[in-house]
C-alpha cells in the first residue's frame, strides 16, 4: 500500500470520527439543558452502554481483520463469506445482549448506581431501557461498516455513520429542544436513528455494492470455519472490552459515590477528551485495514513501517489538538452551562489529559490495533485487561477515594495506566511473535 491509498482510507474515517465526537458534544450539551440530573443519568448509563456495545463492536473488528487479510491475499470469494459471517454473528450477539439487559434492568441499575439521587435514578431507568432497545440497529451498522473498512471502502462506511448520527442529532433537537421531552426524547431519537441506519446498511450491502457479491440468504448461512477465524480475533477483543469497560464502569461507580457534580464533571471532561482524540481515533481504525492487508500479503516490513509512522502521526495530532483546544476551553465548556463550582476541576482534568495523551495514547491504542490486525489478539487483550484492573481501577480508587483527590485522581490513574500498557506493547512490537500467527 502507498500513502495515497492510506490517505484515501483515513480521510473518511477522520470525518466520521469528527462527526461522531462533535455530535456527541452537541447531544451532551442539549441534554444538559434538561438539568444536572439528566446529564448525570445519561453519563451513568452510557458507561454501561459502552461496556455492552463494545462487546459486539469487538466481534465486528474481528470481521474487519479477517476481511482485510483475505482482501490483501486477493481471495474475493472468502472476502464475501467473511463479510456475511460478520454481519450475522454481530447481530445475533447484540440481540442476545439487549434481551438480557432488558430483563435485568432494575437490579442492574440498583447494583451499579444505587447510591445516586432519586431524580438521577428515574432518568437512568428510562435511558437504559430505551438505549438497550436500539442495540440490534447499531450492531448491524457496525458490522456492515466493519466489513466495508476491511476492503477499504471507508467512504461508504462514513455515509452510513453520518446517516445514523445526523439523524440522531436532528431528532434530539426536535424531542429535547422543541418538545422538551428530556431523556425520554433522547431514547426515542436513538432508536429511530439506529434502526433507520441499519435499514440503509442492509440495502447498501445487497443492492448498491457489487464488490462483495452478497445475497440475503448468505446471512442465514453459518460457516463454522469462517466464524472461528472471526472469533479468534473477536472473542479475545470482546473479553478485553468487557474487562476494560467493566473497569471503567467500576470507576464510574466510584464517581457516582462522589456526588452528582462529580458525575457531571466526568461527563463534560470525557466529551472534551473525545474532541482531542478525533484524528488519533481515525488513525487507530485505519491501521487495522492497513496492517490486515499487509499481513494478508505477508509483508512484515511494510507493516512495521506503517505502524511506526502511525504512532508518530498520532502523537503529532495530539500536539495540534492541544494547541487548538486550550484557547477554546471557555467557549466549549460554556456549551454545557455547568455550575461554576465544577469548572476548575474540568479545566484541571482537561489540561492533565491533553499533556498526558501526547506521549502515552498512541503507544497504548495504535499499537494494539496493529497487533490485533496481525492476529496477535490474545496477548493484546490479556495485557489490556491486566493493566486496566491492576492500575486504572486500583490506582483510581486509591487516588480518588482513599487519598481524597476525587475525580482528578481517577483521571490521573487512567493516564498512568496508558503508560504502563503502552510500554508493554512497545516491547511486543520489537519482537517477532506478533506476526507469526496464521489467521487465513
Amino acid at each position: 500500500m502507498d500513502y495515497r491509498q492510506i490517505l484515501a482510507l483515513f480521510i473518511p474515517l477522520l470525518i466520521d470520527q469528527g462527526f461522531i465526537v462533535g455530535l456527541n458534544l452537541v447531544n451532551t450539551a442539549m441534554i444538559s439543558s434538561s438539568g444536572v440530573a439528566a446529564i448525570s443519568a445519561v453519563n451513568m448509563i452510557d458507561s454501561l452502554n459502552i461496556f455492552l456495545i463494545n462487546v459486539f463492536v469487538a466481534v465486528s473488528t474481528g470481521g474487519t481483520v479477517v476481511v482485510a487479510q483475505y482482501k490483501g491475499n486477493g481471495n474475493d470469494p472468502m472476502v464475501s463469506r467473511a463479510a456475511a459471517a460478520t454481519v450475522t454473528s454481530v447481530s445475533l450477539l447484540a440481540f442476545s445482549l439487549s434481551l438480557l439487559v432488558l430483563s435485568l434492568h432494575n437490579p442492574l441499575i440498583q447494583v451499579l448506581f444505587g447510591t445516586a439521587d432519586a431524580d438521577v435514578m428515574a432518568n437512568a431507568k428510562v435511558y437504559l431501557i430505551g438505549s438497550t432497545s436500539s442495540f440490534l440497529g447499531i450492531a448491524i451498522v457496525q458490522a456492515v461498516c466493519g466489513a466495508l473498512r476491511g476492503i477499504g471502502k471507508t467512504k461508504a462506511s462514513l455515509m452510513l455513520s453520518l446517516i445514523m448520527n445526523l439523524t440522531y442529532v436532528v431528532l434530539n433537537i426536535v424531542f429535547i429542544n422543541f418538545l422538551h421531552m428530556g431523556v425520554l426524547g433522547m431514547t426515542i431519537a436513538v432508536n429511530i436513528s439506529r434502526y433507520a441506519a441499519a435499514v440503509c446498511a442492509i440495502y447498501y450491502l445487497f443492492r448498491m455494492d457489487a464488490t462483495l457479491g452478497l445475497r440475503l440468504r448468505d446471512l442465514f448461512h453459518f460457516p463454522i470455519s469462517m466464524l472461528k477465524k472471526i472469533m479468534f480475533i473477536g472473542l479475545p477483543f470482546a473479553a478485553e472490552q468487557m474487562f476494560f469497560n467493566g473497569g471503567k464502569l467500576l470507576t464510574q461507580i466510584f464517581i457516582v459515590s462522589l456526588g452528582t457534580y462529580a458525575i457531571a464533571t466526568n461527563a463534560i471532561s470525557s466529551t472534551l477528551a473525545g474532541l482531542s482524540q478525533i484524528p488519533a481515533g481515525a488513525l487507530s481504525l485505519t491501521i487495522i485495514t492497513v496492517v490486515g492487508q499487509c499481513m494478508g500479503r505477508r509483508d512484515i516490513a511494510d507493516a512495521r513501517k506503517f505502524i511506526k509512522s502511525f504512532i508518530w502521526l498520532s502523537s503529532a495530532s495530539f500536539v495540534l489538538m492541544t494547541l487548538i483546544l486550550l484557547p477554546l476551553f471557555k467557549p466549549l465548556v460554556g456549551l454545557f452551562d455547568p455550575p461554576a463550582a465544577i469548572v476548575g476541576d474540568i479545566f484541571m482534568i482537561t489540561l492533565i489529559n491533553l499533556v498526558a495523551q501526547i506521549p502515552l495514547w498512541s503507544i497504548s491504542f495504535i499499537i494494539p490495533s496493529a497487533l490485533r490486525a496481525a492476529g496477535d489478539s490474545k496477548f493484546t487483550s490479556i495485557t489490556a485487561m491486566l493493566s486496566m484492573w491492576l492500575f486504572r481501577v486500583v490506582l483510581g480508587y486509591i487516588l480518588g477515594i482513599v487519598l481524597g483527590f476525587g475525580i482528578v485522581g481517577v483521571w490521573l490513574a487512567m493516564n498512568c495506566e496508558w503508560g504502563v500498557r503502552g510500554m508493554i506493547f512497545l516491547w511486543r512490537l520489537r519482537g517477532k511473535k506478533w506476526y507469526e500467527h496464521q489467521l487465513i
